[in-house]
């Protein structure tokens, strides 16, 4: 019998295709509907193979629901809201893809400090109700990009450094934070001024997220670093949500302590809180970092790779958990 995949959205169809040609495959067909935890249950009882999103979440119970689960392949460059531990005591691999949403996670950075910076959704919408303020009217007055200064929280990564170079463009003074500092001749190619955090923050026209999200790193922007920005300032977050207090940066955000936010993740997505939906100072996308066409195709064509490997009884190429195939002792 031919092996059976689901796939929980969407993918690109060319990484469907190839599936099919050694699989039943099977679908959620609607790209805004995150599969619930029952159908989530549903579909992996009946299946052999669980081709899982970033929005996914992969308990203990979803991966106990077929005791003949095959993999748990993901379309993410860590396994988050996917119970490892338990993948790995059934021995079914976990996968993931390779880190290649770089250069698409530091454009949407930049587009969100420039659009929240320039007023621009406001703008647009102004246009679209019919009012058209004039040339050189003050309505949509905001605030200038080029020469100011961005501090990266985290700026030592791959994405950090990305958004480093688009900042270089603007003649932007670079600064960055990061628990582990990066040696000095890493910091002169990428353009860096390494600072403590504390004077990141309150030095920074613009404070840019790009720490890894861990236990460690949970609110890691919170009260008290929020109150250290200037009220001039914007914050922009496209790493991961629960790495900036949600219910705090509303606050800052609504007593005008900052100017602004530009947000691509939020703290429990899918959700919003909606005070955020209410605010003019706020640029808010729903987590559309990788959302380029080519870039999403290559992501999901590697699992398939993943997967195929899988299906021929070889350890795939991005496999979290490749202890399952040690030989026992």
């Amino acid at each position: 019998m031919r092996p059976r995949i689901f796939i929980t959205q969407p993918v690109a169809q060319s990484a469907i295709e190839r599936l099919r040609v050694v699989a039943d495959v099977e679908l959620n067909p609607d790209s805004v509907h995150i599969v619930t935890k029952d159908e989530l249950l549903d579909a992996v009882r009946r299946h052999d193979i669980l081709f899982c999103l970033l929005h996914d979440k992969v308990d203990r119970d979803v991966i106990a629901a077929n005791p003949k689960l095959r993999a748990v392949a993901s379309m993410k460059i860590t396994p988050s809201d996917i119970d490892v531990e338990a993948a790995t005591a059934r021995r079914i691999p976990v996968t993931v893809i390779s880190p290649i949403v770089t250069e698409a996670t530091a454009d949407i950075n930049f587009a969100l400090l420039l659009a929240v910076a320039r007023r621009l959704v406001e703008g647009d919408r102004l246009v679209r109700a019919g009012i058209f303020p004039g040339a050189q009217s003050s309505h949509l007055l905001g605030a200038g990009v080029f020469g100011k200064v961005i501090g990266l929280i985290g700026g030592g990564g791959r994405i950090g450094r990305a958004v480093a170079k688009r900042a270089h463009g603007f003649s932007m003074r670079t600064l960055y934070w990061t628990p582990r500092r990066k040696p000095e001749s890493e910091e002169r190619e990428a353009g860096l001024v390494y600072v403590p955090l504390d004077q990141l923050l309150a030095e920074s026209d613009f404070v840019s997220v790009h720490a890894p999200f861990t236990a460690e790193t949970r609110h890691l922007v919170g009260e008290r670093e929020l109150r250290l920005m200037k009220p001039t300032a914007f914050l922009i977050n496209t790493s991961r949500g629960p790495i900036v207090d949600e219910a705090a940066l509303i606050r800052a955000l609504a007593e005008r302590r900052i100017a602004g936010a530009g947000l691509d993740v939020f703290e429990h997505e899918p959700h919003v809180d909606p005070a955020l939906l209410t605010m003019p100072n706020v640029v808010l996308t729903p987590h559309l970092g990788s959302a380029v066409a080519e870039l999403r195709e290559s992501m999901a064509n590697v699992v398939v790779d993943n997967i195929l490997a899988v299906l021929d009884g070889r350890q795939p190429p991005n496999c979290w958990n490749p202890e399952i195939y040690a030989a026992p002792k």
